[in-house]
């Protein structure tokens, strides 16, 4: 059983058969897929899943938790599954990829701007916007 499908399980979730191909094709993804993208993964498993079913499975597990959804300024929602650890996200805004990475140091920062300010800093989403270095200047 994938994360997704087991997260889903321990929330008292009833998995049919149809929300296990979904839940499947999220584990799977390496990007942050929208809805019409996991509808084609999940359509090409099983032929008989309807867009209508993915847009309501995936409302669903946004509402219990278990997805994050993202709006990366290209006008889509896009997905990913909720995860413990922290991370951030850079977005080429030239081709929509999109970069997760860590770093303690502005991590720290954030922290430090936040108590500087009177804050205890209790989340935050950090999404960075660029385009690819031209390496030849």
């Amino acid at each position: 059983m994938d994360r997704i499908e087991t997260l889903c399980i321990e929330k008292g979730m009833r998995m049919t058969d149809q929300r296990r191909v979904v839940a499947r094709v999220l584990s799977a993804a390496k990007d942050h897929p929208d809805v019409e993208e996991l509808y084609r993964r999940a359509h090409s498993v099983d032929p008989h899943i309807s867009i209508a079913t993915v847009y309501r499975t995936v409302r669903l597990f946004e509402e219990a938790g278990i997805l994050e959804r993202h709006e990366f300024g290209d006008g889509r929602s896009r997905y990913e599954a909720a995860s413990e650890a922290h991370h951030d996200h850079l977005i080429d805004v030239e081709t929509g990829n999109v970069i997760e990475f860590v770093d303690d140091e502005l991590e720290e920062l954030q922290k430090r701007i936040a108590q500087r300010l009177g804050f205890r800093l209790v989340d935050h989403r950090m999404e960075l916007y660029g385009v690819t270095l031209d390496r030849d200047h």
